[in-house]
Parts: C-alpha cells; structure tokens; sequence
C-alpha cells in the first residue's frame, strides 16, 4: 500500500502519494495514440510487427503484447491473426453504446435525460435554422400536419412529437447529434413514457406543443438561429416542468 505524508497550509491539510512511473504498456499506447492523433497513423494502416515494434522501442515484447490488447480494448486498433494489428476506422457506435449502457444503469435518469436533451437541442435547433434544407421543412411540415390531426382523433401525438425533433436534428446535419439523439430518445421512451403519456392527455397541452412546434419551425425555416433556440429552450423547459410535476420531482 502506498505510504501518505501530509502537508500543512494554514489548517488544511493535504494528502500526497509518491509520483509513480507510467508503465511501459502505457508509454507504448501513448506514442500510437499521437501517431494517429497526429496523422502519421491513418484507419487501415498496419502497425509493425510485434517483433519489430520490440526492437524499434527497446521494450520487451510482452510489453508490445499489453500495449496492443489496451489498443484494441480502447477501439483503437483490429487484431488479425496471422496478418497484424490494423487502425480501426472511427465508429460513432465506439462513442454511442457505452453511453446508452450507461443510460440504464444511472440513478438520476429523468432529471439528466431531460437536461441533456434541452442542451442538445437547442444547439440543434440554431444548426438547423442555418443549415435546414427544403427537404427537412417538409419533413417539419409532416411532423406538424400529423400533430394536428392526432389532436383532432383524439391521439396523444407522442410519435409525432418525435418525428418533429427528429426532423429539426436532422436538418442540423450532424451525425454524431442525431445518434444521441437517437441514444436519449429511445432512453426517454422507456423512462419517461408514463409521464408523457399523462402530460399529452391533459386539456389544452397538445394544442399549446403544437402551437410551440409551429414557432420553432417558422424561427428554422426563416434562417433566424437565435429564435430557433430561444423557442427551442422554453419549449423544452416549459415540458421538463410539466414532466417533473407527473414525476413528483
């Protein structure tokens, strides 16, 4: 066990362990990691050899061994019997399942997933006022003509509701905000689906989202970004209110 001595400033008193040496492994991983951060390493490139990783070093090569199986474990690199170890392409997926694992297993759920989603869209809804396509209004459109007909029948409208956001991210174009939108999405349903469900049957509240909906997409398909997330964040805020009311928070 690692000894602790105490240093005194005033009368607080700090706990300090002895500075310990990083591990060879750690060393070897380091160095390809600013290879590829650096772009001297590219996805599909072989790395040398075990052997002559080893000798290029000077390191054992149980240390090369270690250093490649962390890699691989990090998603770094493919190990292929018999042919090497090979740069792996980027996956947003490397980024995606860990965090929607991570999402089943917290406790605070409700209260994160609703903070996060507000932080996420109204980014995104500023992207999209500046990058939609007429493509992406009329999927807005859709989304709005559907809502407004799910009021009329009566239907909660929750597939729309989500259609529309959807919409609104995709229009941001960027892949890496719909896949965790997707990730908080799917989450939400399955935590959050009572609640919801108990909010869009209470009088008046689906037609006052519709109503919100049909402002963000005026502020988006007007190109006007700071309207988009200023209605984005109170559409947003005034749900994670109603939703925390439901939930007892």
């Amino acid at each position: 066990m690692a000894k602790y001595f105490e240093l005194w400033e005033g009368e607080i008193a700090m706990e300090l362990r002895p500075i310990r040496t990083k591990k060879i492994y750690e060393e070897i991983v380091d160095q390809i990691k600013d290879l590829i951060r650096s772009g001297n390493l590219k996805a599909g490139d072989r790395l040398l050899s075990e052997r002559e990783l080893a000798e290029h070093l000077k390191v054992s090569r149980a240390a090369v061994r270690e250093a490649l199986s962390a890699l691989e474990a990090m998603g770094m690199i493919d190990i292929k019997p018999g042919d090497g170890a090979f740069i792996r392409q980027p996956s947003v997926n490397g980024i995606i399942e860990p965090l929607a694992m991570l999402l089943l297993v917290e406790q605070d759920l409700p209260r994160q997933i609703l903070e996060v989603r507000k932080i996420m869209e109204v980014g995104g809804a500023g992207l999209a006022a500046q990058r939609r396509k007429e493509s992406n209004l009329q999927s807005m459109q859709l989304a709005l003509q559907q809502m407004e007909q799910d009021i009329q029948n009566s239907v909660t409208g929750e597939d729309a509701d989500f259609r529309f956001h959807f919409a609104v991210a995709e229009a941001a174009e960027n892949s890496l905000l719909l896949r965790l939108m997707h990730t908080i999405s799917d989450t939400m349903r399955q935590t959050l689906r009572t609640s919801r469900i108990q909010l869009l049957a209470t009088p008046g509240v689906r037609e006052r989202l519709l109503d919100e909906h049909i402002k963000v997409y005026r502020a988006i398909e007007n190109g006007d970004a700071p309207a988009a997330q200023e209605l984005m964040y109170d559409h947003l805020y005034r749900v994670e209110l109603s939703i925390y009311k439901h939930l007892n928070m």
